[in-house]
């Protein structure tokens, strides 16, 4: 018998489940906001929470693909076969390496290392194959957007502050595996760091997340929807980009403008000419000097003391590299202080992974990059275009860090960028399968119609719909 008194109240929306998105958000919050220099207690290697979600979706990624009933994606895609081509020299790199004698401390850095590599590849995967949907990519990203704001405020107390809010997250069953501060100095400006390895990554990270924040601060504005929250997320994490102070940022920051200015119409590039203008003159009354810093950072190019730290070690790794030109020496085994350390990923990952695993590295980005444009090349919703191109242009951010900076020797900037990788890889799987392939909705509950199906659809074990 109906409830009489529910007459009236508005329906309330179906329960949804758990489903490859949820567990990409949870992923991202905790990569974002747990600290990264606090791992597990007890464990014999240094797991982050992060790291530990990535592996359990590694895990649940594997046996979701061994049945035909909980949505994971089939069929072959760009993304997929790019990070399966990665696992691959990763893992015979790792045999290689570990073949002959190989010292006690590396042998465990490798380890390590093969780990955490497995379990972002991982993640990437379920991202790619598990969330199904632009709806269900959209929730995910936008995650990612209001974790990066919440970092980018900590930054903020950081840098104007000299507040360090991470001094008071400590949580349960964690430690922090260095003492050092996440403040340092550059000139007469502190450097921030806000709950990454370094400022260098929080700013490259930020770099990342800006023009997904832009995106849908954009599409809410199309859509009649509201947008303050967006454009406050963006500029927060403008802001945190600038206060990191970091030369790799604004690197990483320009190739994303060129991929954005060369995509979007004229009418968009001008207005977002005008944000930056103003965004720049309320940087030069909130920080005086700030912007002067980041113009000393590029006029000063050939004496910069970091620039000529990161060039001369060239003879070093062309040494090291001829040892093991394929495969190269293992993952994770060229470390300081033992090894000179090598501020560039390409010749780190070319010594430590050889010639195929850095191709797979940059090849697997270069997917990513290709399958944002092809979304954005098939789909005819402006939504999906406008996203296509958004992620295409932050894969130019870690191609282009990676030659800044040891970029995958820090888990933050790591994780976000296979991430992102796994999001391209969804959205061109949402931009071109069939409308009728789709799972009615792996979030809801069995009894709520899905977008694009009828109410009530019957699917088969391979979830097409049956009269």
């Amino acid at each position: 018998m109906a409830d009489p008194s529910a007459a009236g109240r508005p329906a309330l929306p179906p329960r949804r489940r758990a489903d490859a998105a949820t567990l990409a958000c949870v992923f991202a919050v905790a990569l974002l906001i747990v600290p990264a220099r606090m791992v597990f207690r007890g464990l014999p290697l240094s797991i982050t929470p992060a790291s530990l979600v990535a592996l359990a979706a590694t895990f649940l990624c594997l046996c979701a693909h061994l049945t035909l009933t909980l949505g994971m994606a089939k069929g072959r895609s760009p993304v997929r076969t790019a990070l399966l081509f990665f696992l691959t020299a990763m893992v015979a790199t790792f045999g290689y390496a570990t073949f002959g004698y190989m010292p006690s401390d590396e042998l465990n850095l490798a380890d390590h290392a093969l780990i955490l590599l497995v379990a972002n590849a991982g993640l990437a995967l379920l991202v790619c194959d598990g969330v199904r949907g632009t709806a269900r990519l959209d929730f995910v990203l936008q995650t990612v957007v209001v974790a990066g704001a919440v970092i980018a405020v900590i930054g903020a107390c950081q840098f104007l502050l000299d507040l360090d809010l991470t001094r008071y997250m400590e949580f349960p069953g964690l430690r922090y595996t260095a003492e050092d501060g996440f403040i340092t100095q550059r000139s007469d400006f502190r450097r921030v760091a806000a709950t990454t390895g370094h400022p260098i990554e929080f700013g490259v990270v930020c770099a990342m997340l800006l023009p997904i924040a832009i995106h849908y601060g954009f599409q809410a504005r199309e859509r009649s929807e509201p947008t303050l929250r967006w454009w406050a997320c963006s500029g927060l994490i403008a802001m945190g980009l600038m206060f990191s102070v970091s030369r790799s940022a604004v690197l990483g920051l320009a190739g994303v403008a060129v991929v954005l200015f060369l995509g979007w119409p004229a009418r968009r590039r001008l207005h977002a000419l005008g944000v930056v203008l103003v965004f720049l003159a309320l940087m030069r009354v909130m920080v005086p000097g700030l912007l002067g810093t980041f113009y000393g950072l590029f006029a000063n190019f050939g004496n910069d003391d970091s620039i000529r730290y990161r060039t001369h070690d060239y003879e070093v790794a062309a040494h090291e590299i001829a040892k093991h030109p394929w495969l190269g020496r293992g993952a994770g085994t060229w470390y300081a202080p033992k090894h000179q350390v090598f501020d560039n990923q390409y010749i780190l990952s070319t010594v430590e992974t050889g010639l195929i695993g850095i191709g797979s590295i940059v090849g697997m980005f270069a997917c990513a990059f290709y399958a944002g444009l092809r979304a954005r090349h098939l789909s005819t919703d402006p939504g999906t275009r406008d996203l296509g191109l958004t992620l295409a242009a932050c894969m130019v951010v870690p191609l282009i860090g990676a030659a800044t900076f040891d970029l995958m020797s820090f888990d933050t900037a790591t994780g976000l960028s296979f991430l992102l990788i796994g999001a391209a890889g969804a959205l061109l799987r949402a931009a071109t399968e069939p409308a009728g392939s789709r799972p009615r909705d792996p979030g809801a509950s069995p009894g709520a119609s899905g977008s694009g199906d009828p109410a009530g659809a019957n699917r088969d074990a391979g979830g097409q719909v049956v009269p």
